[in-house]
């Protein structure tokens, strides 16, 4: 049976994609695993540079982009994710992982060993790193709960990053270095354990992009399994390559994310100000993120980080 199935969405990332692909190729170890590119609509080469350089990724076109979350389970089900799916017939474990990523060597197999010798987790993500070296600080998350959202949404998270009851929205409390069960890691490098993916579901297509992982995680722990940020393999995240492309449009799936989160998962158990206080202000945050970005140059533009 095969270890691994990686699954691989890019957006005219063509360069990242290349040394993405080119890190798993330099993997180390007894791992076997299957590489799964899923494009969505690039107009950069991308595909064609996936065939011609690595042919041994697979590389699916879509005909239209339909999203993260689309694309990623369309690449879930070539190799036989599903709900009810035959567990033996399928990878051991798969991953999602973003174009923008470079893994070291030994990253795979360090990450699937620590699966191996621990059968209660469903999911593991590593320490990500930006280019300059500080955290990636989406790699390990809380869900975003009312209170949660509060305090991000008024910037308390910002003012005490160290206060375990406002710095819970990125875990800015925890040491960077030391593993530690948490409520979610990012969709950058997710690793998921084929178990837990049958019983919790694919993505949830109502996410464009921004949001699915947390949903995922949330599902998968709600089956009893733990999801964990595991620091002791680091991987490098270049981040923002494909959202800067389309920008307004990821910063206005960015916002609509936080609510359809909110709606799916806390809605109905809230007290109505509270949901109205969320709404307000998911609103304003995406305005003012919106009229920032227009006044901004053309090459600067970017989304708000997660």
């Amino acid at each position: 049976m095969t270890d691994l199935a990686i699954v691989i969405v890019n957006y005219n990332t063509r360069d990242d994609l290349r040394n993405c692909l080119a890190s798993l190729g330099r993997s180390q170890g007894a791992v076997s695993y299957r590489t799964i590119v899923v494009d969505n609509c690039s107009s950069d080469g991308s595909a064609a540079m996936a065939r011609a350089e690595f042919p041994w990724a697979r590389v699916i076109e879509n005909e239209v982009n339909g999203g993260y979350a689309y694309a990623n389970n369309i690449g879930l089900r070539d190799v036989g994710y599903a709900q009810g799916a035959t567990l033996g017939q399928i990878p051991r474990y798969a991953l999602l992982l973003n174009p923008d990523t470079i893994l070291p060597a030994d990253a795979l197999e360090r990450m699937i060993a620590f699966m191996d010798a621990n059968p209660d987790v469903g999911v593991a993500g590593p320490k990500l790193v930006r280019r300059d070296g500080s955290l990636d600080k989406a790699c390990r998350r809380s869900f975003p709960t009312p209170e949660v959202s509060f305090y991000r949404l008024t910037g308390l998270s910002a003012l005490f990053p160290r206060s375990r009851r406002f710095g819970r929205y990125n875990l800015t409390y925890l040491d960077v270095d030391a593993q530690a069960d948490v409520d979610a890691v990012v969709g950058a490098f997710m690793l998921l354990r084929a178990e837990a993916l049958e019983q919790a579901g694919l993505l949830d297509e109502a996410f464009f992009m921004y949001g699915e992982d947390l949903d995922l995680c949330y599902r998968v722990k709600q089956h009893g399994w733990r999801v964990v940020y595991y620091p002791a393999v680091t991987v490098l995240h270049l981040k923002g390559a494909a959202s800067r492309k389309m920008s307004t449009r990821a910063i206005i799936a960015f916002y609509e994310a936080m609510r359809i989160f909110h709606n799916k998962h806390y809605r109905a158990q809230t007290f109505f100000l509270w949901n109205w206080i969320i709404d307000l202000g998911i609103t304003a945050l995406r305005t003012a993120a919106l009229l920032r970005n227009s006044l901004r140059p053309p090459e600067r533009r970017r989304v708000a980080s997660a």
